[in-house]
């Protein structure tokens, strides 16, 4: 690729703030933040596991301002991979890429497979196989990949709906539990859960419940990853990458407070003799009948929450090619002629998703790894840029966009980082979880070792090829400022 960005990989600016909003509204989706992590983390901590969303949620919102600053100064597409390479270099930034790219790409494979369980159910499938939930992911993946090649304009009508139905539903449930179904008081959630090593040690209960919850503030970033897609992007998307994690967080955690509150037996649920503590609370308050709308509620979160990843994992790759960053490069930054949507990007996600999802059926423990490794790679992708403000605003190279921090950017900065470090050592620390398969309890290091060493085969093959970043700076620039004279 030569050292210039064609017209024709100019993106259409169809996302307006509010789309932006929605859409990293929808990546993080309430109910697969508390869904995904309830029974976990009860089961860990007992109710006071609840706690652990305020300890997460303060360390995520200082992570989120850094990087609203960041996509104020930098709105390209990618996000993490291009800011990251802005503030270092080349190779970090390259290495940031690929960490979150990876990440975005197993998510997605893991919410599809809790997705298919809801499928499942609702299909009258009390318990699915392996197999049927990989095929009916699989079909989750056809169907995302379908909308994403529709147009943004299929994405944002999803993107909105899903969000009525998450807000309304879960607040609105939340709502009915507190007035109608409260069995617990409120002084269950000073009751934690044994453990070995005291409550707060790195084995303890309550850090074990710090690292389920680390899922369920993560993706607010990824507005960030579409900002080349978005309408004044420099003042729109601090708006939305901090508002989207306020929002989640407040919805999460009222809602998972009302669970807490009305589950019959906290008992039987801290022990671990309930599968599904959310589903079975909410049965058990409001009757069988209400089982399968429940349940649609769950599937829509899901399913936006998978169109979500996709579209960011796709973006990504394609800002990768972009810059001729990846094999095949100049296929993979081709755009549709008419919606100008990175078509092959998006179809590369899903043979890629494909591949998983068949891998996690003829390998044994990989579906597990994935899913250790994905919590663990968004933190280890955020320390990427994190770490790289602190250098360039020790170089004095930084210069502050629109959106800024003022006097309190070093002190947010410094705490956002050291917070982003504790919390991906507390995931990726092989506590004795595994007994009989050891290596499982290192399954993030080992998916970091894997890609880390596969990543370095293909950085070294592409590095002399990649487009300086002045050249895409200049065509976003461009792009931006016609962007301005066309609605203001």
């Amino acid at each position: 690729m030569s050292q210039t960005v064609e017209a024709q990989h100019v993106l259409r600016r169809e996302f307006s703030l509010w789309s932006s909003f929605a859409f990293a509204f929808a990546f993080i989706s309430p109910i697969v933040a508390l869904y995904g992590i309830f029974g976990l983390a009860i089961g860990a901590a007992g109710p006071s596991f609840w706690w652990a969303f305020l300890v997460v949620f303060g360390g995520q919102l200082l992570v989120a301002f850094v990087f609203a600053v960041l996509v104020s100064r930098w709105p390209i597409e990618g996000s993490i991979y291009q800011w990251s390479r802005r503030l270092v270099s080349n190779g970090y930034g390259w290495f940031a890429g690929w960490t979150y790219m990876w990440t975005l790409v197993i998510a997605m494979v893991a919410v599809g497979l809790g997705a298919a369980g809801f499928v499942a159910n609702i299909a009258g499938v009390e318990a699915p196989t392996g197999a049927l939930r990989a095929l009916i992911a699989a079909g989750i993946l056809v169907l995302a990949t379908g909308l994403n090649l529709v147009g943004r304009r299929a994405l944002k009508i999803f993107m909105t709906t899903s969000i009525i139905a998450e807000v309304v539903g879960s607040l609105g449930l939340g709502t009915w539990l507190l007035l109608a179904h409260r069995v617990n008081p409120l002084s269950v959630l000073t009751e934690g859960g044994g453990g070995a090593g005291g409550y707060l040690a790195i084995s303890g209960p309550f850090l074990v419940a710090v690292m389920f919850v680390g899922w369920s503030f993560v993706g607010f970033e990824s507005a960030g990853a579409i900002a080349e897609e978005v309408h004044e992007p420099r003042t729109n998307l601090p708006k939305a990458v901090i508002s989207s994690i306020v929002l989640i967080a407040a919805v999460v955690m009222y809602s998972s407070l009302a669970i807490i509150l009305a589950i019959p037996d906290l008992g039987a649920v801290a022990a671990g003799k309930v599968a599904d503590p959310v589903y079975e609370t909410v049965t058990s308050a409001l009757g069988p009948s209400i089982a399968k709308p429940v349940e649609t509620l769950f599937l829509i979160g899901f399913v936006a929450s998978f169109l979500a990843l996709q579209t960011s994992a796709s973006r990504v790759i394609w800002s990768f090619a972009r810059d001729g960053a990846l094999p095949g490069s100049g296929a993979l930054s081709r755009l549709s002629a008419g919606q100008r949507i990175p078509v092959n990007a998006i179809l590369v996600t899903t043979v890629t998703g494909m591949a998983l999802l068949l891998l996690s059926r003829v390998a044994e423990n990989v579906y597990t790894i994935m899913v250790n490794f994905t919590s663990g790679g968004f933190y280890l992708a955020f320390l990427f840029p994190l770490v790289g403000f602190l250098v360039a605003r020790a170089r004095g190279a930084w210069r502050d966009g629109p959106f800024t921090l003022g006097a309190l950017t070093p002190v947010i900065a410094v705490v956002a980082t050291a917070w982003a470090v504790v919390q991906f050592l507390n995931i990726a620390w092989p506590r004795p979880v595994y007994a009989d398969q050891r290596y499982l309890d290192w399954s993030v290091w080992l998916a970091v070792l894997v890609l880390g060493v596969l990543g370095l085969a293909i950085y070294v093959s592409v590095r002399g090829r990649l487009v300086a970043t002045s050249v895409v700076d200049a065509e976003e620039s461009a792009d931006e400022a016609a962007d301005l004279g066309l609605t203001t």
